[in-house]
Formats: structure tokens, C-alpha cells, sequence
């Protein structure tokens, strides 16, 4: 169980090296489910789990504001 933990969390690991630009959510949300994991006895599999929550959550939130952008420039005045 722990070699599966271990190489769980060595997966992780290279995926945040490799893109630490996407990195918004994924601190918080893997804090947050690294203790939620911790309590229940599997502290690394909650954060791996915070981790993409949060980065689901972030992406979210991202498309909405882009969405919501563009429709608030074409209620300007236009001006001449």
C-alpha cells in the first residue's frame, strides 16, 4: 500500500514540475484534502484529490469570467 502511495505522489510531483504555471487551486484544494486525507488515514491520496478539485474549480471559475468579459464590453457606450 505504501509503494502505491509512494508512486502515486512521485506522479504527482512530476506533473507539477511540468506545469507549474497551471498550479492556481491546486495548493488550497490539496492542502484542504490533505488534511480531510490525513484524518481519514490517507493523507496523500486527499491532497492528489484537493489538487484536481481544485484545479477543476479554478478552470471553472476562469470560463466564467471569460464568458462574462466579452458580454459586459458590448453593453458600452460606443464612442464616435
Amino acid at each position: 500500500m505504501k509503494t502505491l502511495l509512494f508512486a502515486a505522489a512521485v506522479a504527482l510531483s512530476a506533473l507539477a514540475i511540468g506545469a507549474p504555471a497551471q498550479a492556481a487551486g491546486c495548493l488550497k484544494g490539496a492542502a484542504v484534502g490533505g488534511v480531510a486525507g490525513h484524518v481519514a488515514g490517507h493523507g496523500v491520496l486527499g491532497a492528489a484529490a484537493g489538487c484536481a478539485v481544485g484545479r477543476h474549480e479554478a478552470n471553472k471559475s476562469a470560463r466564467q469570467q471569460a464568458q462574462q468579459q466579452p458580454a459586459q464590453n458590448t453593453n458600452a457606450p460606443q464612442q464616435q
